[in-house]
Formats: C-alpha cells, sequence, structure tokens
C-alpha cells in the first residue's frame, strides 16, 4: 500500500493534487481528521479491497490537538509498514490574500473576529507539525493550475526509482526565493550577461550566454564548488531516506546566470542521480 497525505495552505492547490491523484488511481479522502490516520492505515491493510493507493487531505479544519500530535500519527502509520509521502503545498501571504479576494472564497478561518490576512498566519502556525516533517514540499505561488498538475506528475507519479527524486529548479530572487528549496546556491556574485545589450534578450540555455558565461573564471570555480558539494553530500541525504529534494539556483532574474548554472548541473548528474528534473521558475 502507498499513502499520501495532501495537505498545505489554504488557496495553495490542495484540491488540484487529490484531484490529480484520484485521476491516476487513488482512493481519496478529503479532510480526514488526522487522528484516524493510524487506524485507516490499519483498516485498508487489513481489508480485503484492492486500495493499493490511497490519498488523504488533512489541513487546518482539523482539530488543533491532532495536528500537534501529527508526528507521533505518522511514525505509527509508517511502524505499521505503510509507505507514507507527505506532501505540502505552499505559497506566498500575498499570492494567497490575491487568490482568495479574485475567487471571494471564504478562509476557513476567517470569521468576525479574524481578518483574511490573521487567518492566513494562524493556519500557518497550525500546520507547523506538518511542515516540518513534509517529505514534499511545493511552492506554488508561481505556479498555473496545468503547471502545477504537470510538476506532480514529474514528483509524485514519476518511475519511483531507488534514491530521492531531485529537482534542480533556477530562480530570480527578484520575484523570492522557492519556499520549497531545500538547497540553495546564489549566484549574482557572477558576472551578468543582462548588463550586454547584446546578451540581454537570451536566456542561461542558449549558446550566447554559454559562451559569455564560460569565458569568465570565477564562474567555472562557482560551478565546480556547487557541483563538488552536490556529489558529495547527495548520497548522503539519499542514505538519510529522503524521497524528495529540491536544489535552487538562484540569480537576480533567473534568466541566465541560474538558468547556466542549473543546466549544467543536469548535464553532469544525469546517470549519477536516478530520479533527476530540471525546472527553470522564472523562464517564460
Amino acid at each position: 500500500m502507498r499513502l499520501v497525505v495532501v495537505s498545505g495552505r489554504s488557496g495553495s492547490g490542495k484540491s488540484t493534487a487529490l484531484h490529480l491523484l484520484e485521476d491516476n488511481g487513488f482512493y481519496c479522502i478529503d479532510n480526514l481528521p488526522a487522528g484516524l490516520l493510524p487506524e485507516l492505515a490499519r483498516q485498508v491493510n487489513l481489508s480485503e479491497l484492492e486500495l493499493p493507493k490511497v490519498a488523504i487531505s488533512i489541513d487546518a479544519r482539523n482539530l488543533p490537538s491532532d495536528l500537534k500530535r501529527f508526528p507521533e500519527l505518522l511514525k505509527q502509520v509508517r511502524d505499521a509498514g505503510v509507505h507514507c509521502d507527505v506532501l505540502f503545498l505552499a505559497a506566498t501571504d500575498d499570492v494567497l490574500i490575491k487568490r482568495f479576494s479574485e475567487t471571494r472564497r471564504k478562509h476557513p478561518l476567517t470569521d468576525q473576529n479574524h481578518s483574511l490576512g490573521e487567518a492566513i498566519a494562524e493556519e500557518l502556525r497550525l500546520l507547523e507539525p506538518i511542515i516540518d516533517l513534509a517529505s514534499l514540499k511545493i511552492d506554488t505561488s508561481h505556479l498555473t493550475l496545468y503547471q502545477l498538475r504537470d510538476l506532480l506528475k514529474q514528483r509524485l507519479l514519476g518511475t519511483r526509482a531507488h534514491g530521492p527524486s531531485v529537482l534542480v529548479q533556477s530562480f530570480g530572487f527578484k520575484r523570492g526565493v522557492p519556499v520549497d528549496a531545500d538547497l540553495v546556491f546564489d549566484v549574482r556574485c557572477l558576472p551578468n550577461p543582462y548588463w550586454k545589450p547584446e546578451l540581454r534578450a537570451f536566456s542561461g540555455r542558449d549558446q550566447a550566454i554559454r559562451d559569455y558565461l564560460e569565458a569568465q573564471p570565477e564562474v567555472e570555480d562557482m560551478y565546480q564548488d556547487i557541483h563538488h558539494f552536490l556529489e558529495k553530500w547527495l548520497p548522503r541525504y539519499a542514505a538519510g531516506e529522503r524521497s524528495y529534494m529540491t536544489i535552487a539556483i538562484g540569480c537576480t532574474g533567473g534568466h541566465h546566470r541560474s538558468v547556466y548554472i542549473a543546466e549544467r548541473l543536469l548535464q553532469n548528474l544525469t546517470g549519477k542521480v536516478s530520479n533527476l528534473l530540471i525546472r527553470h521558475r522564472d523562464l517564460p
């Protein structure tokens, strides 16, 4: 049996994730009381029904006391031999406020005494026990519905090979650091092709940018440092039974330096990491 716990901030895409899993053969339960998690796993294991894949949603509508007990409840499930992934979907406060304002949906924690902003902050506090144990965190702030579905397919439904699923992601600091990043490398100190008018329109995937950056000695030094760090430490992360890992490479705009470094890492880690993906968050 494979169990996926879907959690996250209201408005971050939990319904989209649950619907995707249901479309791909998971038996899905929305808003399960967290305290019932071990019993659900036990019943499914004992049942004659063939339910090899189950997904449940647990969010801030739960009793606060049950959310605090989540680490203990998850341990009971895993001690029973059930493979359980915890997916946590997040987005920045300003993005969530914009989404609720545009859709005119009511946040589950708002009432006459709590504004939308206060409810969003309180929800994050309540979900901290789940965030800390999440196998996979995805920041949906800059994702469309279709991009989120594609990313979930790649990371949750892709071939389950030995070792963690590793995502190499480029981004621009001017749009914020991805909240789902496990490791962040800042390459803003490198020469910036943006200041060369003839190079500005290209991206780090283009030969003109590669030629420019490869002619700068500090770029090679930075790349080699990052590459050697990952070669040394990725096997240690895998040995720690991590299922998912996101490596974020950031420059100012997310178009040139970070994209170039991310593409080189993908090329050189291919064959050394069994399940390797790449995403350029801020490329058009």
